[in-house]
């Protein structure tokens, strides 16, 4: 239940803030900004895990030192959340942003011609167009938050664990036939899930293709 409760929260905030993120980047008018915004989403994933989760635990000490919480359990979900959202925020931008590029500014100049407001053509014209770079990057961010273990394990508050933290736990002891199961299940459902979402995306993909050949 924790560990879903927290892949869920953290990789519909992840694709909420990396969709807009893609887009805020795509319209960046200076190339030396946007490369270097680029160049700042990407330290995340260049990072090592444990450089990452050592980051975070000082960073969230410090905030408990600095605010003088009591007890860092009480912020210890959020710290989870904050933490699983930073690091699977570049890999919803990297999916989202080609094909923002991709489809460029052409359907969205004809729904502001034909009178939507900027947001109506984001909301009604383009984010149906890159909605499978949104679900790509949406799945990528939950098989990443759902199987974490290392910035997990220095960040998790001791109120509140997850399967990962739970399974190194146990194999420390004894390997038990309920972990093969469990580690057979997750790997069937990333992967179906997975495989469901590139059906989708190549499908959208073939129909918006063939609507610009018919036009053309």
């Amino acid at each position: 239940r924790n560990t879903l409760i927290l892949a869920v929260s953290s990789s519909l905030l992840s694709t909420v803030i990396g969709t807009a993120a893609a887009e805020g980047i795509y319209r960046m008018k200076s190339k030396w900004m946007k490369n270097a915004i680029n160049s700042v989403t990407n330290i995340p994933m260049m990072n090592p895990d444990i450089v990452t989760g050592v980051s975070f635990m000082l960073f969230f000490a410090a905030v408990v030192a600095i605010f003088r919480i009591s007890d860092y359990d009480s912020i210890g979900f959020g710290a989870m959340l904050i933490a699983h959202t930073t690091f699977c925020l570049p890999y919803v931008i990297l999916s989202v942003l080609p094909r923002i590029n991709e489809l460029g500014d052409s359907l969205t100049e004809a729904a502001l011609d034909l009178g939507c407001t900027p947001a109506e053509a984001f909301f009604k014209v383009k984010l149906p167009n890159i909605m499978p770079g949104v679900l790509s990057g949406l799945v990528m961010a939950f098989t990443l938050s759902l199987d974490d273990f290392v910035i997990s394990y220095f960040v998790s508050p001791s109120n509140f664990q997850t399967l990962p933290l739970l399974i190194y736990s146990m194999t420390k002891k004894t390997v038990k036939p309920d972990m093969y199961a469990l580690s057979t299940i997750i790997i069937v459902v990333v992967f179906t899930m997975l495989i469901i979402s590139n059906i989708k995306g190549a499908k959208k993909t073939d129909t918006r293709k063939k609507r610009k050949g018919v036009r053309s």
